[in-house]
């Protein structure tokens, strides 16, 4: 079976500034949060992953590609949906434009583009604004449309860094049963809301200081919870045991 990432040693950072040292990361299919505390490193893994930025050092596979030369960075980035907590876009495009150019830059088949288009954004129910320009979005619409064009065309790996941000409580709900509609596929979540992390992830990996600190089911996280932890559900009780565990000096 092609695993979506292998990641072996995988050093990356700015300047001389180091965000992620020696990092190892294997995954198949399944859903997976990545939770951490604000300049953990989650967003720089989820860019590398990306394909948006190479790393420093280490090698990296994603969808079988291994990102060595032009070409196959070319071949994985067909198989990866991409959402940013940032991301651009074309304030005059209407929904569909937006979601069927970025099928397009993934080369997306010509034969099957407008269905696929079309399909990915029913599946955020935005289908009532297909037409609408995305200037006139509000921003839990515009999220939801970001979320479509990495779902576009079924990528073997969709790396979505905070979609949840400006959805309310309904639309995060319908997000989370998007979500497990992913089960052919692999998903790396990154959020700060453990909720989501319980609803929706076969696994979580908890992220700090550019290291993986926790990697297991939500229960397990559950269950590293110490005494007098603190957070308002098990899973935020385990997630804070871990942080402050390793903050302890040996």
């Amino acid at each position: 079976m092609t695993r979506a990432i292998e990641a072996r040693g995988i050093t990356q950072g700015y300047g001389t500034k180091k965000v992620l040292e020696n990092v190892d990361l294997v995954l198949d299919k399944g859903i997976f949060g990545l939770l951490g505390p604000n300049g953990a490193g989650k967003t720089t893994l989820l860019r590398t992953l990306a394909t948006v930025v190479p790393p420093v050092r280490g090698d990296l596979t994603i969808c079988g590609h291994r990102l060595d030369r032009a070409l196959n960075i070319r071949l994985a980035r067909r198989q990866i949906g991409y959402l940013p907590q940032h991301f651009g876009f074309f304030p005059n495009f209407t929904v569909y434009e937006f979601v069927r150019y970025c099928a397009w830059l993934r080369e997306v088949d010509r034969k099957t583009i407008h269905k696929a288009t079309i399909e990915a954004i029913e599946r955020v129910a935005l289908s009532a604004q297909s037409k609408t320009k995305l200037r006139k979005l509000s921003g839990g619409m515009l999220r939801r449309c970001g979320v479509a064009q990495a779902i576009v065309g079924n990528p073997g790996l969709i790396l979505l860094d905070e979609p949840t941000v400006g959805l309310d409580p309904a639309q995060r709900l319908e997000f989370r049963d998007l979500l497990r509609s992913f089960s052919d596929t692999t998903v790396v979540l990154s959020t700060h809301l453990v909720e989501d992390v319980s609803a929706t992830c076969d696994e979580a990996i908890v992220m700090d200081d550019g290291e993986f600190r926790f990697r297991g089911t939500p229960t397990e996280l559950e269950n590293a919870a110490h005494r007098g932890a603190r957070g308002d559900t098990a899973l935020e009780r385990g997630y804070t045991s871990v942080l402050e565990m390793m903050k302890v000096p040996s």
